[in-house]
């Protein structure tokens, strides 16, 4: 046990450090990274599934549109790569509607497909892109961290117990203060903190990533595998990793949208528009 978890700590600073990294440096290499992300998050999703085994065809598809969608946050603009998302996932559900595959298709093309964007959007190459993106990951990791402390401390009832049997009320609470609190501070370092916005916008990003995770224990569940793979030495696959952070980034870009299309600002940076001070 104790030789696992020297495991998992290395593992886990090693990710860090490489998220971090990409993150600091932007650009291509964050791109590059949001890419290798998406991409094995559909590996693992098709693995899970069984994809390639109820509609080979299908899976094929789903390789087509993840390699398109790869190509376009590497040379092209977020509305085209969110267009082309929009397309693919039409197209596999017209496929599977016709051929009787698998719904897993296009809900795969769409939760890989939609972590790329994300993660590229957000970060973009400003320099508040930078601030928006340790934003999300101090929201993120400290919900993830403390949300295990405070329910392994204070127990009591359990939050989904058909889903994930570990995850308490408690827990959920705990790790969402952490979050708000987390947010609030990388904000703080960068802006003056006027308005309630902020704490709301950490609270609602801290609450997806609980879902993100819940959901994943749900596919996991669902199909009777204890890690998406075994990617990562000590934590499993990607998607053990960045499922709070993928729904995270999901809610991010939605809220970054809709401000959009409420308040204009197309022209801006993503992350501009998603913490404009």
């Amino acid at each position: 046990m104790q030789k696992e978890l020297q495991l998992r700590i290395v593992s886990g600073i090693v990710l860090a450090a490489i998220a971090l990294g990409a993150t600091w440096a932007g650009g291509t290499v964050f791109q590059l990274l949001s890419v290798a992300i998406a991409l094995l998050v559909y590996y693992e999703w098709s693995t899970i599934t069984r994809l390639s085994e109820r509609d080979f065809q299908g899976n094929a598809f789903g390789w087509l549109a993840q390699a398109v969608i790869a190509a376009l946050i590497l040379f092209d603009g977020a509305h085209a790569t969110l267009a082309a998302l929009g397309a693919f996932t039409v197209g596999a559900a017209i496929w599977v509607f016709l051929r009787a595959g698998s719904w897993w298709l296009p809900g795969g093309i769409v939760y890989a497909g939609l972590t790329g964007i994300s993660l590229s959007a957000i970060r973009g190459d400003s320099d508040i892109g930078l601030v928006a993106m340790i934003f999300v990951f101090a929201v993120v990791w400290a919900t993830d961290i403390l949300a295990y402390f405070t329910g392994r401390a204070i127990g009591g009832p359990k939050l989904a117990p058909r889903i994930s049997p570990g995850k308490t009320w408690s827990g959920a609470i705990g790790g969402a203060v952490a979050g708000v609190i987390a947010g609030i501070c990388v904000f703080l370092t960068y802006f003056s903190l006027d308005d309630a916005r902020i704490p709301l916008l950490a609270l609602a990003l801290s609450v997806s990533s609980q879902i993100g995770d819940l959901f994943e224990s749900y596919i996991k569940r669902r199909f009777g595998v204890k890690d998406s793979s075994r990617l990562i030495p000590g934590h499993g696959g990607v998607m053990d990793r960045v499922d709070g952070l993928v729904f995270a980034c999901f809610a991010a870009l939605l809220i970054a949208l809709v401000q959009v299309m409420v308040l204009g600002g197309q022209s801006a940076p993503m992350g501009a528009i998603l913490l404009a001070p």
